[in-house]
């Protein structure tokens, strides 16, 4: 390992700036790594926040990326509770300041820079929403303060019905909860997976207890001595609420890198080796809107294997060993009895129709096991496969053929009889 004075700085202390701190040391950079995190906890993945720790099965720390020996032990300065206030790209200098506010700001200088800075939650302001019990989820202490909530039991109203308001839903019903979930659109999920799979989610929540409201707008978070007791709709009607879980999307992280003067346009704008409009810095995670070159676009995923591979990805570019970043995009979710993973990429009014394998419908023996295809023409764009494992592999090859313009036989595709890996002849 040739030693060098270089140093490269990563800043979003997050599973992504974790593991390219890990590639960067595994792939034999041997100058300074240093990772700043503006939360005080270790760096940790989030998909327990709403899966496995909020049902009480995994440990509060079970999370973590790495244990805290192994910073010091891989020469990674770890610098949490620190928040990236300005990056000077003329001067390569990062300034940084205590997340407390009560110790002087200092200068950090680079030679390389990454920025894995996440997303933040987007939240609400109308009347109301800064009544106690009104909470959101994306932090392990938000995720320490929800428990705490839900297993208290009572009324919980969790407002927006994508994978964070599902996963919540299903958790608190749990713990025995009355829930309803309030949602503008149609459909529960509608904008990721189309009207034929959000109606399977809707009915799998309806069958285990929940109330939707769908169409449902917002007027204001009523409240006694402080604390929430109940949820104002738009038409007038109140539903009691002890607790109130606001799950209403994410929002890239881009302003360090917005007045940094980098490219910014639904994220951080990156090409395909995740490199920035500035040669010295890169970005991956959910901030990052980088140039897929098999799909001919930009994407921005906010997924957790976006992070888990983004950030290996962009420590290999920043080392010159690095290839293009063209991943599948997946992401997973466990609610109730069915469990799925997802893989592909595709928005409503993009496909022509999905492709069943297996029954989708809930029988009286539990979930459903089945596949979806959404596919265009006659190819696959992309697919779920639910309660149905060891298949992820081979429906990424049908994504991938499918983004390369090959089709496939729609009849053998619905028929379980088939073998996946056979439908590419």
């Amino acid at each position: 390992m040739r030693m060098t004075d270089d140093a490269y700085v990563i800043i979003g202390a997050s599973l992504a700036g974790a593991k390219a701190a890990e590639t960067l040391r595994a792939e034999g950079f041997a100058g300074r790594v240093v990772l700043i995190g503006e939360e005080s906890e270790l760096p940790y993945e989030r998909p327990p926040l709403s899966k496995g720790y909020l049902l009480g099965n995994d440990p509060r720390d079970g999370g973590r990326v790495h244990d805290a020996g192994w910073y010091a032990e891989n020469r990674v300065e770890l610098r949490l509770g620190t928040v990236a206030e300005e990056i000077d790209t003329t001067r390569r200098l990062v300034t940084l300041h205590p997340a407390d506010s009560l110790h002087p700001a200092d200068s950090l200088k680079y030679d390389k820079l990454l920025l894995a800075t996440g997303s933040r939650v987007r939240t609400l302001t109308i009347p109301g929403s800064d009544l106690t019990g009104v909470r959101y989820l994306r932090t392990l202490d938000q995720a320490d303060a929800l428990l705490e909530g839900l297993r208290a039991g009572g009324n919980v109203v969790v407002v927006g019905a994508g994978w964070i308001g599902l996963e919540t839903a299903a958790a608190a019903r749990h713990y025995g909860c009355s829930v309803t979930v309030v949602e503008m659109d149609s459909l529960p999920l509608r904008p990721v997976l189309g009207d034929e799979v959000a109606t399977i989610y809707r009915d799998l929540h309806v069958a285990h207890g929940v109330d939707f409201r769908l169409g449902a707008g917002l007027s204001e978070f009523q409240g006694e001595d402080g604390h929430v007791t109940g949820v104002l709709l738009a038409d007038g009607t109140v539903l009691p609420a002890d607790l109130v879980v606001v799950g209403v999307g994410i929002r890239p992280a881009v302003e360090l890198a917005d007045s940094a003067g980098l490219r910014v346009d639904n994220g951080i704008v990156a090409d395909a080796r995740l490199r920035t409009s500035d040669e010295h810095i890169w970005a991956c995670g959910d901030v990052v809107s980088w140039f897929h070159p098999e799909l001919n676009t930009h994407l921005r995923v906010e997924h957790w294997a976006n992070a888990l591979n983004g950030g290996p990805a962009a420590a290999g570019s920043m080392l010159g060993k690095g290839e293009d970043y063209a991943p599948v995009p997946y992401f997973f979710s466990d609610q109730y009895d069915l469990g799925m993973e997802y893989a592909g990429w595709v928005t409503p009014g993009e496909y022509d129709a999905v492709v069943f394998r297996g029954d989708p419908s809930a029988t009286g023996d539990g979930a459903p096991e089945f596949i979806a295809f959404w596919v265009a023409g006659a190819r696959v764009l992309a697919g779920m496969n639910a309660n149905v494992w060891d298949v992820t592999d081979q429906i990424q090859d049908l994504v991938r053929a499918g983004w390369a313009g090959r089709s496939v036989d729609l009849t053998a595709l619905a028929d379980p009889a088939v073998p996946l890996d056979q439908l590419l002849g």
